[in-house]
């Protein structure tokens, strides 16, 4: 047999395997759309933005932020729980993804088993803070004000459900003490109008608060996690504070659709780890006070460890509050 027909023999016959496996593997082939389950420019959907930047480099293609705001996130959530199963319709949620199963006692999709875990994205510290002239310059002078004067101060929060909403049934658990609770639609709002004066405190993340604590605009007593954020140094931990049990983060994790095949979990999860090594990533968490979670959080398996976990440590909490959002 000539050279030449055997060479063209061998590079038919390796075509042809090839082609099956790349039909199998070809994902993505087009857009990924990214569910934000809260409004443009809160903290959730700064992270995904940031996020999605980042995997959209990887996977070869854009990855598209759409913000599906409403009832505490579950409307977004809902979406992506009834989406095709393929890959190109993806979630991004905090803390509420925990407590969601206990807090809405009805919803239209099963918030437990209904969607297939990809990897956690950051854990973010949660600060303490208050109107400018708040009578508190420490969070132990902070507790004292709380308990003398309890539900005649308004504690703000955007939304039943809200990561603001749960950081303060910590506190008032950890405190003792119960404040009015004041509910906005969402984070902004609930800012401006302690930015105003009109409402006393508010607990929210880091990513949120960072710029009003530097330029003063608002007081700010403790970060609610085990270390100081590096973005704000000066500011204490709750145990450095004296309130240890007042202790929560608000993290992040990527999710699809329950049945989404375990092969494109696999990729969208590499494609996240990568994203958390992104030195522009990184650089930009570091400004909003978080850091992404350790690579090996960054996968299916642990998500769903931490994300199982979490919903037990809220359960009780919720229930003993009585605050349920539908």
């Amino acid at each position: 047999m000539p050279q030449i027909t055997r060479r063209a023999l061998m590079a038919a016959g390796a075509a042809g395997l090839a082609a099956p496996a790349l039909g199998q593997g070809a994902f993505p082939t087009r857009t990924i759309n990214v569910i934000v389950p809260f409004a443009a420019g809160g903290p959730t959907d700064t992270v995904t933005r940031l996020t999605a930047e980042a995997m959209g480099r990887d996977l070869g293609q854009t990855v598209v932020v759409e913000n599906v705001g409403g009832a505490g996130g579950t409307l977004g959530a809902a979406r992506v729980a009834q989406a095709r199963p393929d890959g190109y319709t993806l979630l991004l949620h905090h803390i509420g993804m925990a407590t969601a199963p206990t807090l809405y006692r009805r919803l239209p999709y099963d918030a437990v088993n209904g969607f297939e875990t990809i990897g956690l994205v950051t854990e973010v510290p949660m600060t303490l803070v208050a109107k400018k002239d708040f009578p508190a310059t420490s969070l132990a002078e902070a507790v004292a004000v709380i308990k003398r004067e309890g539900d005649k101060l308004n504690y703000a929060n955007a939304g039943i459900g809200a990561a603001s909403h749960l950081c303060g049934l910590l506190l008032m658990k950890a405190v003792g003490t119960a404040m009015t609770t004041v509910p906005f639609r969402g984070t902004g709002p609930a800012i401006q109008e302690l930015l105003s004066g009109r409402v006393d405190l508010m607990c929210d993340q880091t990513t949120n608060t960072t710029e009003q604590i530097r330029s003063g605009d608002i007081k700010a007593f403790n970060v609610t996690t085990a270390e100081r954020v590096q973005s704000l140094p000066n500011l204490p931990t709750s145990k450095e504070g004296g309130l240890p049990e007042f202790e929560v983060s608000v993290w992040h994790g990527l999710y699809a659709p329950k049945g989404t095949p375990a092969e494109i979990q696999q990729r969208l999860s590499r494609a996240l780890q990568t994203a958390l090594r992104d030195e522009k990533l990184v650089a930009r968490f570091a400004d909003l006070g978080t850091a992404p979670v350790a690579q090996d959080r960054a996968t299916p398996e642990a998500h769903r460890r931490f994300w199982q976990a979490d919903i037990a440590k809220w359960k009780p909490i919720i229930q003993a509050a009585g605050q349920f959002a539908d």
